[in-house]
């Protein structure tokens, strides 16, 4: 998370250079088609649609006067005329556990940082041990016995801050949802925080059918479909849960995953009773 945010503020500042030399040159005595193109860059600074646009015209203004020293400093910055967009992408090891504390560093930033955390509720990359996403009941290394503890509730930790968007998808579920969400967190100017459910080969399951057994995660109940915008805090219902009523019992989507299953066959009654927690859960 540190070193995306990093990158984020590195081009930041170059863009912000960018700014700098614009208005500076807006002091001189400039032709109107220059004037216009500067000005209309500088306005839409933190539109990245529109820096598309003015950012081609910019181009063709510098490329008139390539031996103007304002100019060419900004030709040598021309990557970055284009707004980005700055996503960090990692899995529930790194979101929920090891590298935790740097996300929520970020997160409490107020940064326009995008994350995207890949949800396996596993350590899927080091041999499939428990890691704090890893749901009560599931077995996994470190975890033998079916893991006792509720998963971390990483979206509501980044709620709690009120100026970070957090959405929870499933892309096998609800496309649109899916979609809806990537939008609205490249959109919201703070930061954003995007929990997408992830099949993984340490589930225990036909990787095949991943996105039908995301729908049966979303019918259960056992992941939610939800989207929080601080946008609507004061004026609407910042908080959308996307998912319909549970149409099937937890019990039902976890007996397909051997994951849980194999709790079942070794300790029965420690699979009911941590079964029943996970319903309540």
């Amino acid at each position: 998370a540190e070193y995306g945010y990093g990158i984020y503020l590195g081009a930041k500042q170059i863009r912000e250079r960018i700014a700098d030399l614009m208005r500076e040159a807006l002091k001189t005595d400039l032709p109107g088609k220059a004037r216009e193109a500067f000005q209309s860059w500088l306005d839409s600074f933190h539109d990245g649609e529109k820096s598309k646009e003015t950012s081609a015209r910019v181009m063709e203004v510098l490329g008139e006067q390539p031996d103007n020293p304002l100019y060419r400093e900004m030709l040598d910055r021309k990557d970055y005329l284009i707004k980005q967009s700055q996503w960090i992408i990692g899995g529930d090891g790194w979101a929920y556990d090891i590298g935790f504390g740097g996300l929520d560093h970020v997160l409490s930033s107020g940064r326009n940082v995008n994350i995207l955390v890949l949800d396996t509720e596993v350590y899927s990359n080091t041999g499939g041990q428990a890691s704090k996403a890893t749901q009560r009941g599931a077995v996994a290394k470190f975890a033998a016995a079916g893991k006792t503890s509720a998963k971390k509730d990483l979206g509501a930790i980044a709620r709690s801050y009120g100026n970070v968007y957090v959405a929870q998808v499933a892309i096998g579920a609800n496309d649109l949802q899916t979609t809806r969400a990537l939008l609205e967190a490249e959109a919201w100017p703070g930061p954003s925080l995007v929990i997408a459910y992830s099949t993984c080969i340490a589930h225990g399951i036909d990787m095949s059918q991943s996105m039908t057994h995301q729908k049966d995660a979303v019918r259960s109940g056992y992941w939610p479909l939800y989207r929080y915008s601080p946008l609507d805090v004061e004026h609407g219902t910042p908080f959308k849960l996307d998912s319909a009523e549970p149409a099937i019992k937890v019990s039902e989507f976890i007996g397909a995953e051997a994951r849980f299953a194999v709790l079942a066959r070794t300790n029965p009654q420690q699979a009911a009773e941590l079964g029943e927690m996970l319903q309540s859960d």
